[in-house]
């Protein structure tokens, strides 16, 4: 699973934030629900249309956008 697969970036859409699938839910939610929710099965159940591969490409997204605002940063 690539999160480029998963993750979508649509100037029109959500103000351009990435989002999931094209769908309005954006990447900043997702992880909202993961801090927030006690599993994954408990986001599903509360928003069906997210797969676990999308919870996956969400967090994976973040980790990689920290690790290039990081390189940014340190360079």
């Amino acid at each position: 699973m690539n999160w480029r697969q998963i993750i979508t970036i649509e100037p029109g859409k959500r103000s351009g934030k990435p989002c999931v699938r094209g769908m309005r839910l954006t990447v900043g939610d997702v992880l909202g629900f993961v801090a927030t929710y006690g599993s994954w099965s408990e986001i599903i159940a509360e928003y069906p249309e997210l797969t676990e591969d999308d919870i996956r490409a969400c967090l994976e997204f973040a980790a990689t956008r920290e690790g290039r605002l990081m390189e940014r940063v340190a360079a």
